[in-house]
């Protein structure tokens, strides 16, 4: 079947021919009629099938007739991350290019006043991420009452990155009469419970099980051990050691994970960009470019870049972290394969990965099988800095972490003395012992630092003495001996008259 009998407007199949398309996916080619016939549609299919154009040709179609008014959008399209929503819009500027319509896009990082202008214009198609969205509502700039085709892309994702709220209350602020398209790749308990409530009697598109992966990707695991070092050591023999390696997505857990490998690629040599959701938008928007141009073969990413993303040539995917949810990987993997080509995906796995990756395999129904070759890390390998790292064995640990220290009794025996314990007073190293200050004879008592023996009594105690005196016992004391006594209370007392 070719995509003029799906019921397209001769200007979208004159755009479709123009980009050298002939054949609608399957995907395509079961959703487009129902989007044409104005029924709710429930679309299921893996990662680069072609989703997006299954909803963005019938829209341009049904948009070629009416007109938008001022901030109230006709049709409105929402995406979990920018770079998806950025994806979308390039697609309408393809197929529209014959048709003067006003798209907008609402994303984070852009200021408010060049959207709301744009919004003002009125917009026939408002393609946002949910949390601008609700920005522009919330004060006033925006009007969903208007909106006659509601589109929820990647509800999978919107999901994970927690977004079904704000899609709750998005849902409730455009007209009950308006058609709902669902597109996901997976279908967990709570996206369920979302289609129930916000579609009326879809037409349910699956055209592959959900969550599983093409079968152009050659999936393959390495072990490796805990430590960072350990694995971006065996990812450089893997990116050196890979045949036809054109370009490779490497995706991390963590951002600051992403910026680490990031930096310790482009000291290696390596021509390597990053992609993460703490980067402002000019940044991400030019790492994304210069890999889709080639200009960067790796491109280290979050899983910010897991979904939809259409980058049609690459070759090798590598999972430096190994997903925490099974649903994850297979998005990760489905960044290569795609169009028909052949691709890899090679997943670094620690024992702390076993968990994850056992519930990989049973999402996906297949094992996944070790790479070839030895890629183990052997403790004398340098780190990133050239050094060689210290011995983790554990005659090295034994001494504890701090220089090597031996256990406190095996000092003690050895040196004849005791350590003061914890929060204990360390004694003075000009300190006596107590025995030898007990037998010393008594001193004499100390006089002022402007005063002689002659002019100050020997019983009278000294004000600007250096140090204290010890104080004597009471056996000690001869009659009429007051040293003892403070100062104050040896002045004499004058006698009222």
């Amino acid at each position: 079947m070719s995509f003029s009998n799906l019921g397209l407007s001769d200007k979208v199949l004159a755009a479709v021919a123009a980009t050298g398309y002939t054949n609608p996916t399957p995907i395509q080619e079961q959703a487009i009629p129902h989007v044409l016939a104005r029924r709710d549609v429930l679309g299921i299919a893996q990662t680069g099938t072609g989703k997006t154009a299954a909803f963005v040709l019938p829209m341009l179609t049904l948009l070629e007739k009416g007109r938008a008014r001022a901030r109230m959008p006709r049709t409105l399209i929402l995406e979990p991350t920018r770079e998806l929503a950025a994806q979308v819009k390039e697609q309408f500027d393809k197929y529209g290019a014959g048709q003067k319509l006003n798209v907008a896009l609402l994303i984070g990082g852009v200021s408010f006043g060049d959207q709301d202008s744009k919004l003002m214009r009125g917009v026939d198609v408002l393609i946002a991420t949910p949390g601008r969205l609700l920005d522009h509502t919330e004060r006033g700039g925006l009007l969903l009452t208007g909106v006659e085709l509601l589109v929820i892309d990647e509800a999978d994702r919107m999901l994970d990155m927690g977004f079904i709220p704000d899609i709750e209350r998005i849902c409730k602020l455009v007209p009950f009469t308006r058609q709902t398209l669902f597109f996901t790749a997976t279908m967990p308990p709570e996206i369920s419970r979302i289609t129930e409530a916000f579609l009326h009697n879809p037409a349910r598109i699956e055209v592959s099980k959900p969550a599983t992966t093409a079968v152009t990707v050659t999936q393959l695991q390495v072990p490796a051990g805990r430590e960072a070092h350990d694995k971006r050591e065996i990812l450089r023999r893997l990116l050196r050691d890979a045949k036809d390696l054109n370009n490779a997505i490497i995706f991390c857990n963590r951002k600051r994970e992403v910026a680490v490998l990031h930096k310790s690629l482009q000291k290696h040599g390596f021509s390597v960009g990053a992609l993460h959701g703490d980067m402002d938008q000019s940044a991400r928007t030019a790492a994304l470019d210069q890999f889709r141009k080639g200009e960067i073969p790796l491109l280290v990413a979050s899983d910010v870049a897991a979904r939809g993303l259409d980058i049609p040539a690459v070759s090798h995917v590598f999972n430096f972290d190994v997903p925490h949810h099974p649903d994850d990987y297979v998005h990760r993997i489905g960044r290569t394969g795609r169009a028909g080509r052949t691709g890899t995906a090679i997943s670094i796995v620690t024992s702390l990965d076993s968990k994850s990756m056992t519930a990989i395999e049973k999402l996906i129904g297949q094992p996944i099988p070790r790479a070839e070759g030895d890629y183990t890390v052997h403790s004398e390998a340098s780190d990133e800095d050239g050094a060689p790292r210290r011995s983790r064995s554990r005659e090295g640990s034994r001494d504890g972490a701090r220089g090597g220290r031996k256990p406190r009794r095996e000092r003690e025996a050895r040196h004849g003395e005791r350590e003061p314990r914890h929060g204990e007073r360390e004694p003075r190293q000009d300190q006596e012992p107590r025995q030898e200050r007990a037998a010393r004879p008594e001193r004499e008592p100390r006089h002022g630092r402007n005063s002689s023996p002659q002019a100050t009594p020997s019983h009278v105690p000294s004000i600007g003495r250096a140090e204290p005196r010890r104080p004597q016992r009471e056996v000690d004391r001869e009659p009429g001996d007051h040293s003892h006594l403070p100062a104050f209370l040896l002045r004499p007392v004058r006698a009222r008259a």
